[in-house]
């Protein structure tokens, strides 16, 4: 289930005034998107994921499509905070917006780790811990995922790249 909210979360909020310390950046596979969230997500059981947009550079005809088959209207093309209960719908919603290079935070329940990717084709995982960032990792570059080396995101205010 697929929910637009008309503001932000708390826990995006409190993420983006105060990023988690530790990051690993990924290129983003476009043509493996389903592999690369599927081996993602099968390290965590989030119960919720809550993903808002930050910049839109093209039209998001995934995400659009997603909202539509979801029974949810939009006006704005261009500012979304979108709650995805279950799974399978965080994966719909993370292949989605990865598909239509928007730049996001996406930050589930429980609070494990959080993604910012961009339309640069950069998917940077956060965590708060070694241990969880250091597994994730792993099963990605054993998936055979490329990392960005030497690549540190920072963040100003609301423009995060």
């Amino acid at each position: 289930m697929l929910t637009l909210l008309s503001e932000r979360t708390e826990e995006i909020r409190r993420f983006q005034t105060k990023p988690w310390p530790l990051q690993k950046t990924f290129k983003t596979p476009l043509k493996e998107l389903n592999r690369f969230i599927a081996t993602f997500l099968a390290r965590f059981s989030f119960e919720k994921g809550t993903l808002s947009t930050h910049q839109v550079v093209f039209e998001p005809k995934h995400l659009l499509q997603l909202l539509r088959n979801n029974s949810v209207t939009v006006s704005d093309h261009y500012r979304w905070t979108i709650v995805a209960a279950g799974k399978e719908d965080i994966a719909d919603l993370l292949q989605a917006a990865l598909d239509d290079w928007v730049d996001f935070t996406f930050v589930p329940c429980p609070e494990v780790v959080a993604i910012y990717a961009d339309h640069d084709e950069y998917t940077t995982f956060y965590t708060r811990d070694d241990a969880t960032l250091n597994s994730l990792t792993s099963s990605l570059e054993a998936a055979g995922f490329e990392t960005v080396l030497s690549y540190s995101r920072g963040c100003s205010g609301d423009n995060w790249r």
